[in-house]
């Protein structure tokens, strides 16, 4: 069994590795970052941080985040914080994780951000890995 944060991402209930997640927070002002990719909504204060504010939406090939979005997961990788936008945050919760199946056809960025299934009371949820959610020039950058 494994922990996991249960979320909702462009309506979709998803499942995020509990060990990617460093904090969940609701972010206050976003402000714009000039030439940066459109899923960088920005940059935003936290805690004497300053957090990179992903637009999930764009990121995952989908409509936007709606701009009124506040919820966020942060996560670190390679020392950089980064805000994950999403619709709603549910519970911290153990499940098994199961592979992909091979029938199974995603669309958009799910297909490259997904890394396994869980069940939770029959409804499955794609368990999500963060940092392929990320802009690549940022993790370009990071290395």
């Amino acid at each position: 069994m494994e922990l996991f944060l249960i979320a909702h991402i462009a309506g979709r209930g998803v499942a995020i590795p509990a060990d990617q997640v460093a904090l969940v927070v609701d972010i206050g002002d976003v402000v714009a970052v000039p030439l940066a990719e459109p899923s960088v909504r920005g940059l935003a204060a936290l805690r004497s941080r300053v957090v990179t504010v992903i637009d999930t939406g764009t990121a995952l090939g989908l409509a936007p985040t709606p701009d009124a979005a506040r919820r966020a997961v942060i996560t670190q990788v390679d020392g950089h914080h980064y805000a994950i936008l999403v619709d709603s945050l549910e519970d911290v919760a153990p499940f098994e994780r199961l592979p992909l199946s091979s029938g199974l056809a995603l669309n958009h960025g799910w297909a490259s951000a997904a890394t396994g299934l869980v069940e939770r009371d029959g409804e499955p949820l794609l368990v999500l890995d963060l940092a392929t959610i990320l802009p690549v020039s940022a993790l370009q950058s990071a290395a």
